[in-house]
């Protein structure tokens, strides 16, 4: 698998490039947001290792501009480890949010699990569209589909959450639930995590967000797909 590391601090750069490739790694390098784009464009990677704090571009817009055209998997870097960083990071649409410094062993359990993840959705149940009411999710696009046209791009976690939610459609499924069908039981997340997706992805299914028609937060207990 090919991975592109991009931070403007070289000794942290070789340091995860090493690490990498002792794994068996492909591994390519950009310290600067805008070769990242130009390397993403001309050959997409199967996994993104995005610092956060770096000039001209920071990570964030190069998260913005990359989940535009591709839903490849994004891990973030930052010294910055505030919760409203991690926040604003699984908003863009990374997979993971890890805080500098930090140890290899716990880098590269991050690094494996978002790859399996990634590797491993959809499962051999999930090949076929799944609709629920008047909305039909594809699986081979990541899309979901409207009855009255519209088509909505999903990233692969804001799809599988949605496909968690909607094959279980009336049903009140619990945060701790969704955790482990969305990201697997050895990740253990934020938690706020399942709300900053939910959020998400009532901006883009819902007409009126505020007011959703079809992701219900149920309090205390959890989150509902209505059948609408």
């Amino acid at each position: 698998m090919r991975i592109l590391v991009v931070d403007d601090d070289a000794p942290n750069v070789k340091m995860i490039s090493f690490l990498l490739r002792e794994e068996g790694y492909d591994v390519v390098s950009a310290d600067n947001g805008a070769a990242a784009l130009d390397l993403v464009e001309r050959e997409p990677p199967d996994l993104i290792i995005l610092d956060v704090m770096m000039p001209h571009m920071d990570g964030f817009e190069v998260c913005r501009r990359i989940r535009q055209k591709l839903e490849v998997p994004i891990i973030f870097l930052s010294a910055k480890g505030e919760t409203a960083d991690k926040v604003t990071g699984l908003q863009l649409g990374a997979d993971d949010y890890l805080a500098k410094p930090f140890e290899p062993a716990e880098f590269m359990a991050r690094v494996k699990a978002v790859l399996r993840r990634a590797e491993a959705f959809p499962s051999d149940d999930a090949q076929s569209r799944l609709a629920v009411g008047d909305i039909a999710l594809e699986p081979l696009s990541n899309r979901a589909l409207f009855a009255d046209g519209r088509k909505v791009d999903l990233t692969p976690i804001e799809f599988r959450l949605l496909y968690c939610l909607m094959r279980n459609a009336g049903r009140i499924l619990s945060h701790d639930l969704l955790m482990n069908a969305v990201w697997g039981y050895d990740y253990e997340g934020y938690s706020n995590q399942i709300a900053v997706y939910m959020h998400r992805l009532r901006l883009k299914l819902e007409q009126d967000p505020e007011h959703p028609r079809y992701l219900s937060t149920v309090r205390g207990l959890g989150y509902k797909f209505e059948r609408a």
